[in-house]
């Protein structure tokens, strides 16, 4: 039990350094009386899309709420998973206001403090990324401890397998709360940006950033609305499903060693040092001078990033080895292999996305013979970016299993994939850091052309943005990849503890026509629900279109004599957002309790693989293509194949209006379907154990 005492210190260890990371940001100037004004309207256009969010799932939630406590009540569910439910979301929703709190703060001092040099405004756009990842690290680490203790009081017996199933079964509410906000933040950015880009880019010839361009503010709300608070509850929700289902695993592994208490504080202990790595990793993002390289910028991230997992890896191999034995020190090679794999699919998403290789090159390129043949290109890029991510997370599972021993003892090979997962996920402070810092990056960018700050200080938020950019690319692929070893964690915890429920062990046929049934159904779903996702995005986009054209016509507003009114176009994005959200939340939510009511567990574990399998590929697709069709319109607008305001780069700016939901909504969105649905077949297994009408 002493042991234990180390997880509540890593979480205040965490939350500790992200408020003085707040103080430090908050310390600088907030630049001047235009600097501010923009930024507050960023600021309150954020809060105002997340007031009505969180008031939106808060509805939903009560009746999610009221139906378990009615299961509970009857003994179909643990009487702890209503009150974990409304706990869980609240715990997620905070996390992402904090992040987002932060980096609408950070941009307008981000862009104040580029004049004098590259170095302060980096340092200020990083540490706000900073906040969120570690955050999100220490507020998990918080969640769990409380968790574990009340549990633990509850069940004197000290029973490990049940609590921490019961631990397991209970994120249902921060997945449902991550997937809202990863969908609905995703519907939002992406309608004002391809309002803003369609009216102002391809109409009227004006910069993207033009403060004539109604929906420019929307715009720069949706880059923290989508990319800060829905991808920070996102990473926060893979990582505490993965922290837990290792957990459980763990227990169920090594009850028979009488090593149960020590395989289960493994991965938190991990997730411990992981958090304290990219405490330390910070120091290292550095740049000297204020010449706008971007070379420079992204070798002083990597440094952060490699000094983070090589300290990690380190901690862990003594936490493995102390706790576990050098009889076991196979798990490490499984934890090593998950930061390896996070490496290879983040290197992998920047060839196929920066325009500094030849993928996106060759589809800049192609903008010279037409909108046509650059969008066909973009998605064979999108495709082919699909084979290295997929076979490297196939290969580190299998070299999980087998490392971790799964040749002679099953139970363990499956905590040994578990713990693949955690290996990938334990650098979140520093992975969230790389990527939420670039919507501070991109706002700063923006605010410094709404304001007209002098050329020198563009270029160098520019070069700040542009790195951004592709940091953004590589995140997305380490989130997809990481929720895909997450749900294969998840689901094996769903088969352990389904086969305790029924006294024996499941075991599936490709046979069976019960999971024939499973995976067909689960390889449609992403396909539906990616088509949900775009059309509410393009449903949103033409209000947009409609609101910026008419504002447009307004007396003096295309003179730059009166400010176009930013906030009605926030107001009708963040309503059409909201109003689209119901339909994605019906497929993620009702299908797997139908599926698993008709045909039973096995139908349900087939349900998530085939699921699992097919949004994998979309989600890497649409994730590359989406932002190799972004870096070929920026690369066009840098000076190449015609630069701003030619065929090529109107031709450009539509692929990259394609690419938008593809990249920000409907990618990503995919990785919250498969964890939520799997969340709620955990959370209804003992129904569906009794009551399925198929077994």
């Amino acid at each position: 039990m002493d042991l234990f005492v180390l997880v509540p210190l890593g979480s205040l260890v965490a939350l500790f350094f992200a408020a003085y990371l707040v103080r430090r940001i908050l310390r600088n100037s907030e630049g001047t009386s235009e600097i501010k004004e923009i930024s507050a309207f960023i600021r309150e256009g954020a809060y105002a899309f997340l007031k009505r969010q969180y008031g939106t799932v808060a509805i939903i939630g009560s009746f999610v709420f009221l139906m378990l406590v009615g299961l509970a009540y009857f003994d179909q569910v643990s009487f702890f998973l209503p009150y974990a439910f409304v706990h869980g979301m609240i715990s997620c929703a905070l996390a992402g206001y904090v992040g987002m709190m932060i980096s609408t703060r950070a941009n307008g001092r981000a862009t104040f403090a580029a004049r004098t040099g590259l170095s302060p405004a980096l340092d200020i756009a990083f540490s706000s990324g900073a906040v969120m990842g570690l955050v999100a690290t220490g507020m998990v680490l918080m969640d769990i401890t409380i968790w574990y203790y009340l549990l633990n009081y509850f069940y004197p017996a000290a029973d490990l397998g049940l609590i921490t199933d019961t631990m397991v079964s209970s994120v249902i509410g921060i997945s449902l709360m991550a997937f809202f906000a990863r969908v609905g933040g995703g519907i939002f950015t992406k309608a004002a940006d391809v309002g803003a880009d369609l009216v102002g880019k391809v109409e009227k010839g004006i910069p993207e950033d033009d403060p004539r361009n109604a929906a420019v503010i929307a715009d720069q709300v949706g880059d923290n609305v989508g990319d800060v608070a829905g991808m920070g509850a996102d990473l926060y929700e893979s990582y505490i499903s993965a922290t837990l289902a290792a957990m459980a695993l763990g227990v169920f592994a090594f009850s028979a060693l009488h090593m149960g208490f020590n395989a289960m504080m493994t991965p938190l202990l991990i997730m411990v040092a992981g958090g304290i790595s990219s405490i330390i990793g910070t120091y290292f993002v550095r740049v000297r001078g204020s010449k706008p390289s971007q070379g420079t910028l992204l070798r002083a991230v990597r440094k952060g990033v490699y000094a983070t997992s090589l300290l990690s890896l380190i901690l862990s191999f003594f936490i493995i080895y102390l706790l576990l034995g050098a009889s076991n020190i196979g798990l490490f090679g499984a934890m090593a292999a998950g930061i390896v794999a996070g490496a290879v699919i983040g290197a992998v998403s920047e060839y196929y996305t920066s325009c500094e290789y030849e993928p996106t090159k060759s589809v800049a390129k192609s903008s010279e013979s037409g909108t046509a043949p650059l969008i066909i290109n973009g998605l064979s890029v999108g495709m082919r970016s699909t084979a290295v991510p997929i076979i490297t997370v196939s290969i580190v599972s299998v070299l999980g299993y087998y490392m971790a021993g799964g040749s002679a003892n099953s139970a363990m090979g499956l905590y040994g994939v578990a713990l693949t997962a955690v290996g990938m996920l334990s650098t979140l402070g520093m992975t969230l850091a790389t990527d939420a810092y670039g919507p501070v990056a991109d706002n700063a960018a923006g605010i410094a052309e709404l304001t007209h700050q002098p050329h020198n200080i563009r270029e160098r938020l520019d070069a700040l943005d542009g790195i951004g950019n592709t940091e953004a690319a590589t995140g997305k692929g380490y989130v997809i990849a990481s929720g895909a070893l997450t749900v294969i964690a998840l689901i094996t915890a769903y088969k352990a503890i389904v086969s305790k429920l029924v006294g024996q062990e499941i075991f599936l046929s490709l046979l069976d026509p019960l999971v024939i049934g499973g995976l067909f159904v689960g390889a449609m779903l992403p396909y539906i629900f990616s088509s949900t996702t775009m059309r509410a995005v393009g449903k949103a986009a033409e209000t947009i279109v409609g609101e910026v054209r008419r504002q447009w016509k307004v007396r003096g507003v295309k003179e730059g004599k009166v400010k176009p009114n930013y906030a009605k176009v926030v107001d009708i994005c963040t309503k059409a957002a909201l109003g689209e959200l119901l339909n994605p939340a019906i497929i993620a939510i009702i299908t797997p309790i139908v599926i698993g009511l008709l045909i039973g567990p096995k139908g349900t574990i087939a349900l998530l693989l085939g699921a699992q399998i097919s949004a994998f590929s979309m989600a890497i697709m649409m994730a590359n293509a989406g932002a190799s069709w972004d870096n070929a319109k920026k690369y066009i607008e840098e000076g190449h194949f015609g630069g701003k305001g030619s065929e090529q780069h109107k031709a450009a700016v539509v692929g990259d209006t394609l690419g938008d939901p593809f990249k920000d909504t409907s990618g990503p969105s995919l990785d919250g379907l498969i964890k939520l649905m799997t969340m709620i077949s955990l959370a209804i297994a003992p129904i569906v154990v009794r009551y399925a009408l198929l077994k």
